[in-house]
């Protein structure tokens, strides 16, 4: 079994909700990886989204694009996101990492290379933004090969013929993006979420998190009441960009920590 559906299924017996928490790779070194993806699993995150580096980040708004671009000054490649991962899995076997980025880096490498390089580093999931679900039909069936999930965002103006395709080769999770824009934009519609997530759920059997719009512990909840997963991007970036970099793990680790505190409080009380 893959180990995001190990994830969800475990989650699912206990009542709670996925914390899944995005970085980019060598953000804010590359050195720093080991320690800030520790720091995150401690913290209490369930998956952890990784970031490959791209010059054109089409969905990320202005806190990632900076963490890009802190990446890619120091020549972070999608090779190097594969030894970040390889290095993480000879200490932890168990924590699902899912890659999230951009069409280019892999279609460099080659699709078959990537494919069976991810496989033997131990990625789990990847979420390319610029596959659409309609062209995606080969690449699902390369990482269907090697037993790694293709994960495919969805939107609010998604169609529900679109959201059909998507089931067809989602694997994993699905990933809502709650906003009409890019990460870090906007505040949050939780009552238009929850009629979106209803409609997601008529087509798609997987879990479904959700993203782009969730910044402190109250939106979390909010969206936690009905969603499968939290999934948290720039604001853990903006706690890696907000002081000295040998400190990022520690404070982004913090920082994610009251969110799963938050998240468990709630669930407890849900429980009650």
């Amino acid at each position: 079994m893959n180990r995001i559906d190990a994830t969800f299924a475990q989650l699912r017996a206990t009542g709670r909700t996925a914390l899944v928490p995005f970085v980019m790779t060598g953000d804010p070194t590359l050195a720093s990886m080991p320690s800030m993806l520790d720091a995150l699993v401690r913290a209490g995150a369930d998956i952890i989204e990784l970031g490959v580096p791209f010059s054109d980040p089409m969905a990320d708004g202005p806190v990632i694009q900076r963490a890009s671009e802190r990446a890619l000054m120091q020549h972070v490649s999608l090779a190097d996101v594969l030894a970040v991962v390889a290095e993480f899995r000879r200490a932890d076997a168990t924590t699902p990492i899912v890659l999230m980025g951009y069409a280019n880096p892999i279609e460099a490498m080659g699709v078959a290379a990537f494919a069976t390089r991810a496989r033997d580093s131990g990625v789990d999931g990847v979420l390319v933004v610029d596959y659409p679900p309609e062209e995606a039909d080969g690449f699902a069936a390369q990482m269907f090969e090697v037993g790694i999930a293709p994960i495919f965002l969805l939107a609010p103006t998604t169609p529900e013929a679109r959201i059909e395709v998507v089931a067809k080769f989602a694997r994993g999770y699905v990933y809502y993006v709650s906003l009409k824009g890019v990460t870090g934009a906007g505040n949050l519609d939780v009552a238009e979420a929850a009629d979106k997530l209803a409609e997601i759920r008529r087509h798609v059997s997987l879990p479904v998190g959700v993203g782009f719009g969730i910044r402190d512990a109250a939106s979390a909840q909010a969206i936690a009441a009905h969603a499968d997963a939290v999934v948290i991007g720039s604001r853990i970036i903006q706690e890696v960009e907000d002081g000295p970099p040998e400190a990022a793990a520690s404070r982004a680790g913090a920082w994610l920590a009251t969110i799963r505190q938050a998240l468990d409080a709630m669930e407890r009380k849900r429980a009650a």
